[in-house]
């Protein structure tokens, strides 16, 4: 982002970047790749490529990333049956991460979580939250 000229028109990884260093200045959030396993969970829930996380949103780092995003919304964080997470973002490709309600209790403390994602397109990813 720094070699942008001024008046140059913002890319799509530029925003991304800045606005990923941005959540990760505030709540530290890691997602990393390759596994899989998660626990019962409702439906997959998208994870909006474009679209800004709220504040009390989480948002995970994920490993290896090549698109993908996971941002869990404030209003999940209190699922008592746990959610699976779509962290397609702008991948070609899907992935999902498979939360437990005590995840997302832990993540909503603030503690660090960490999960595999499913393996899609021959691969995963770690995602991290916190």
């Amino acid at each position: 982002m720094a070699d942008r000229m001024l008046g140059e028109p913002l890319t799509r990884r530029d925003f991304t970047l800045a606005a990923a260093m941005a959540i990760l200045s505030g709540v530290a959030i890691s997602v990393s790749g390759c596994g899989g396993g998660g626990s019962s969970s409702s439906p997959a829930s998208p994870s909006p490529a474009s679209s800004t996380p709220a504040a009390s949103d989480k948002t995970g780092t994920i490993s290896s990333n090549h698109g993908h995003a996971a941002t869990i919304a404030s209003a999940q964080l209190g699922a008592t049956g746990g959610i699976t997470l779509n962290i397609q973002g702008t991948s070609s490709h899907p992935h999902t991460v498979a939360l437990s309600a005590a995840d997302l209790s832990a993540i909503a403390g603030n503690q660090r979580v960490a999960k595999e994602s499913s393996n899609d397109a021959s691969h995963s990813h770690t995602v991290t939250f916190n």
